[in-house]
Formats: structure tokens, C-alpha cells, sequence
């Protein structure tokens, strides 16, 4: 592999790095906010293609674990076009789910794919961020977030907001791409996103520079051991990680007490 992967970042200091690039910390934001802005209409044909579709088995899991139920207020950030709210909807009927991105544009995207698919009632649609929700403490009872939290410029500010708005008792999972436990399997994966992905991004969506973005963030997210402690140290319990795909993903999760 032709690419150096620095190393990553002291636990809070994700916010000086924008990929494998040094930045501002007051600069990641807008231009993480950026990057989804131009890849939204083509950000689920892209998922698709980058990941021969296995994506759809891992959020099926990941709903799978959070069980929702009827009559829970249910929360997904970073969730902008829908995948995991309209899982979460149509696992749990009645259940009032609220989805918070970042990004407008990926918001419409969600929101275009509901009336798509018939979806005109039972999920809210917020544009906010994942270190400042603009919702009531101890307001939900599960927060759900999807390859969302390597991007926002301080984790642990967006892991005690996830705390925040949850009821004791409240259940967080994080799915995101992870770090890779086979290592005949990690040499592969790390010539295919460093070579391929990039190209894949410039031939479908027009746009390489954000998908190698997105390559880097991965390489730069804590392990998932190191998670964990983070995911407690905000003040979980119990928390713990899944591995899928031999680690090219993983579920994190926890409980508020």
C-alpha cells in the first residue's frame, strides 16, 4: 500500500485532524458539513457500490440489537438520508423516531426518500449537531448513531450529549467503521480503500477528494477497546463492541444509568 497512515490522534484531539490533514479545530466542522453537502445525492449509491451492499446487513443488525418498541421516542443522529430510521420504524410501529444530521442537504435527501416510500408520518427531521442536540435531557430512551461519529471534531463532547438527552435506563449504539482484527484480511481492505475507493468516488458522485476523506477518518478512529473506555467514561455502563466483517465494522454500545 503506497499510503502512510499516521498515527491517530490523543483521545480528544480528533478535532485538529480532517482525515490524515492538521486543521483548526473551529474549521472540521464546516468542513465535515462540506463533504456531505456534496456527496448526498449520491452518498446510498455510493454505499451500495463501495461496499457490494454488506452495509444493509450491518445496520439490519445493528437494529436488530437496539430492539426498538412501540411508543419509544427514538433518536438517530448523523442519520440524514433515512436508512436507520426507517429501519428502526418499521421495526417498532408506533415508536416515534427523530432523525439529527448535520448536514440540510443530506436531511432533504431523507426526506425526499420518505415520501418515496410512503413514510409520511412517525419520523421527525432535524438539521443539528452531535455535540449540541437541540433536544430535553432524559427526553429519549435510544440513540442511535451510523457511521457518524468519526466525524464530529470532539467524541467525547458528542458521547456525553448522546448521555444527555437519554432516560436512565436509555440504550446507545454506535455502528462505524473500525479497525480491521484479521491481518491477511486488514492488507486487503487497506489496498482497496486507499486505491479503489477514492477512484469509485470520482467516477460515480464526481467528487475523489471526499471519499478520500472519508478513507482517512476511518484510519483515524479509535480502536475498539479504546472506544469503549470513552463510551464509559462519558458516563455509560456495560459498554461493549461487536465486531462485523472481520472488524471492517463494529457495534458499540452502552447504558445510561
Amino acid at each position: 500500500m503506497s499510503e502512510t497512515i499516521p498515527p491517530k490522534p490523543a483521545a480528544g484531539e480528533e478535532g485538529r485532524f480532517f482525515g490524515f490533514r492538521e486543521v483548526d479545530p473551529t474549521e472540521k466542522t464546516p468542513l465535515v458539513r462540506g463533504v456531505f453537502s456534496n456527496v448526498a445525492a449520491k452518498y446510498d449509491l455510493m454505499n451500495d457500490l463501495m461496499s457490494a451492499g454488506i452495509h444493509r446487513l450491518w445496520k439490519d443488525s445493528f437494529v436488530g440489537l437496539v430492539r426498538p418498541r412501540a411508543g419509544e421516542a427514538l433518536l438517530d443522529v448523523a442519520g440524514g438520508t433515512g436508512d436507520i430510521a426507517f429501519r428502526l420504524a418499521r421495526a417498532a410501529a408506533g415508536a416515534k423516531v427523530t432523525v439529527c444530521d448535520l448536514t440540510e442537504a443530506m436531511v432533504r435527501v431523507g426526506r425526499d426518500r420518505g415520501v418515496d416510500q410512503g413514510v409520511l408520518s412517525g419520523i421527525d427531521w432535524t438539521v443539528g449537531n452531535a455535540e449540541d442536540l437541540p433536544f430535553a435531557s432524559r427526553s429519549m430512551d435510544a440513540y442511535t448513531i451510523a457511521f457518524g461519529l468519526r466525524n464530529v471534531t470532539r467524541i467525547d463532547k458528542a458521547l456525553k450529549e448522546a448521555r444527555r438527552v437519554l432516560k436512565p435506563g436509555g440504550r446507545f449504539f454506535c455502528l462505524e467503521f473500525s479497525h480491521v482484527s484479521i491481518p491477511v484480511l486488514k492488507e486487503a481492505y487497506d489496498r482497496y480503500s486507499f486505491s479503489l475507493l477514492p477512484r469509485i468516488g470520482q467516477l460515480v458522485a464526481g467528487d475523489r477528494d471526499s471519499y478520500q476523506y472519508l478513507v482517512e477518518s476511518i484510519r483515524r478512529f479509535p480502536e475498539q477497546q479504546a472506544l469503549c473506555a470513552r463510551i464509559e467514561a462519558a458516563g455509560f455502563t456495560q459498554a461493549r463492541a461487536r465486531n462485523l466483517s472481520g472488524g471492517i465494522a463494529a457495534i458499540h454500545s452502552g447504558w445510561r444509568v
